[in-house]
């Protein structure tokens, strides 16, 4: 079944403009926190452009990044309810965004059905990922997240699987919810036996990685 394309994904920012009378685009560097794990909610965020991190941050200063975002996406969901934010959301490069108050957010639900089922089946999705996110922390190892990691972010380019986001071994720590030290591990173990190098931060998959290490 297709994924239902997201509300906004077409729309530039004066369409937006029209849909949201009284929203703002605001313009951000890359690395800044817009959002922070227990602000107001107060607005629902549309990316114009650029890509984005949503992640928490645990009381050791370890961070686990729960997805990331591209242009036409959007996040802060739960303005709806008015409570905190659930997590926090970074540049990963230089963004523009638009700014939905709660007010426009809910006249947008209330005349626009197709927007409304696009906003519960995006929540659904996050929640079913979320679901499998600590499912994966809490029943495979290291080396198992990495693995999944790897299947579901690899693509075919030229004829080689490879994984086209740049990211360092810190930043997949993140994804998986591991150590940099093991994720450093796994993957020299890896490039060693053949199964993957690394180019420029870009992992290519050369043949399909063990079940264990």
């Amino acid at each position: 079944m297709a994924t239902a394309q997201a509300p906004f994904s077409d729309l530039d920012e004066a369409s937006l403009r029209e849909l949201a009378p009284h929203g703002i685009a605001r313009a951000f560097r890359k690395n800044v926190v817009v959002v922070n794990e227990g602000d107001e909610t107060d607005s629902l965020y549309v990316l114009l452009s650029g890509r984005v991190k949503v992640f928490c941050t645990g009381d050791d200063g370890r961070e686990v990044v729960l997805h990331t975002m591209e242009a036409g996406d959007y996040f802060g969901e739960l303005v709806l309810d008015g409570g905190p934010r659930s997590a926090s959301v970074m540049t990963l490069e230089p963004c523009r965004l638009f700014l939905i108050p709660h007010g426009d957010v809910e006249g947008l639900l209330a005349a626009n059905p197709a927007f409304a089922r696009n906003m519960l089946r995006k929540l659904i999705a996050r929640v079913r990922s979320l679901t499998a996110k600590v499912r994966d922390l809490a029943l495979k190892d290291v080396y198992g997240r990495f693995v999944r990691f790897v299947q579901e972010n690899a693509v075919e380019v030229d004829g080689e699987r490879t994984i086209p986001e740049r990211l360092t071994q810190s930043d997949i720590a993140a994804r998986i919810g591991g150590s940099r030290e093991m994720v450093s591990r796994i993957m020299r173990d890896l490039t060693a036996g053949g199964y993957i190098t690394i180019d420029a931060k870009r992992i290519q998959i050369h043949k399909k990685l063990p079940p264990n290490w």
